[in-house]
């Protein structure tokens, strides 16, 4: 079926899905719809899009939330598709799922979710089974939330596996541009193996687990060097972990950096990227430049990016929550993969270009929409 008018209704806009969104905008004649952005995730230039209009979320109770008129615009006769953030609490998607259920011009409408995480209790199971059920399919981020979906007897005809992306043209022009410059042995003055973090510095991230890591291998007189890119409410706490622990001359805590080019060079000349927490679009924005990346192996409480992860080819897990354990993954790394840096290089850019991309996204959309 060809899509004539496509009405798309998210939450608010984000920056890091302007190629994306652009390339929907690009292939179909759309309406979008996105609420304001109240949070300090940073938006999207909307004027890149050609019909935008905005609307309020507000709080019902607890979690639950509305948003205004979204309802009536999605009702509208001139759109024949919708295209919608699957967000089971808020009451206005369901709103719009029943009355089209009961509607007897139904639309076809079509989520964008993360869908299942695999830590559901009964009533979640049982709500989002309800919830997604609405939907003729709906887009999940990973291949894990379509298996755990399915073994929780949800139908995987209504499921399709779309992934996520950031800009994957300008990161690939960037990438080609790039020329070693020494920066970490200018800083550092040594050849030290670089662990790089990138993103917010908060408390979810578990940098405190990487500090402690790192502290125990220098009794075993392993040597590292760490970069922090970002900031955020943990930065002070974690710098005095690192004069309390003596680590000043191993962590360079560059902060928030917002030019691509310079964390093009960060990314791409360190070694290995580590995120003790949950790891997310941080394990594409340094495996596009070639570096591999270490996070935890809980996978219910992981984001869907983890599946970028191949163990011994794109990076490595640790057991969850557990120092010794990251500690023992860092160490047995660079035990098997030092020499082999260029061979992983290769193996990132590969996952990345060949299913973290708009491209393979639009694909995704394209055969399942039209």
């Amino acid at each position: 079926m060809t899509i004539d008018k496509l009405c798309v209704i998210y939450n608010f806009a984000q920056k890091y899905r302007t190629a994306i969104f652009r390339a929907i905008d690009n292939n179909w004649d759309c309406k979008w719809i996105f609420g304001r952005n109240t949070t300090d995730i940073k938006g999207m230039d909307t004027s890149l899009l050609k019909d935008v209009d905005f609307v309020e979320n507000k709080t019902v109770i607890g979690p639950l939330f509305r948003q205004t008129g979204i309802a009536a615009e999605a009702s509208k006769a001139e759109y024949d598709t919708i295209l919608m953030l699957g967000e089971p609490f808020n009451v206005s998607t369901w709103n719009i799922l029943l009355r089209n259920k009961l509607s007897r011009n139904r639309k076809r409408i079509f989520m964008w979710s993360h869908g299942w995480y695999g830590r559901e209790g009964f009533f979640k199971k049982w709500l989002k089974r309800a919830f997604f059920g609405l939907a003729d399919k709906t887009f999940l981020y990973g291949n894990y939330a379509k298996e755990v979906a399915v073994s929780q007897g949800f139908p995987p005809e209504k499921l399709a596996v779309i992934h996520n992306s950031l800009d994957h043209e300008e990161q690939v022009s960037l990438r080609k541009s790039l020329l070693p410059s020494g920066i970490y042995r200018r800083h550092f003055g040594n050849d030290n193996p670089v662990l790089i973090f990138i993103g917010r510095l908060t408390a979810v991230k578990r940098l405190d687990l990487l500090l402690t890591a790192i502290e125990s291998l220098n009794r075993k007189n392993e040597n590292y060097n760490i970069v922090l890119v970002g900031d955020g409410e943990k930065r002070e706490e974690l710098e005095s972990i690192v004069r309390e622990s003596g680590l000043e001359g191993q962590v360079w805590f560059y902060g928030a950096c917002y030019d691509d080019n310079h964390n093009a060079q960060l990314i791409s000349e360190a070694d290995l990227c580590v995120a003790p927490g949950n790891v997310g679009l941080t394990a594409m924005h340094t495996m596009v430049f070639g570096t591999p990346v270490l996070t935890h192996d809980n996978f219910p409480m992981q984001m869907p990016e983890f599946e970028a992860i191949h163990r011994g080819r794109t990076g490595d897990f640790f057991e969850y929550d557990n120092v010794e354990s990251l500690a023992d993954a860092i160490s047995r790394w660079f035990a098997s993969h030092r020499d082999e840096r260029e061979e992983i290089r290769k193996y990132c850019y590969e996952e990345i270009d060949s299913y973290w991309t708009p491209e393979y996204q639009m694909c995704v959309l394209m055969d399942n929409m039209n």
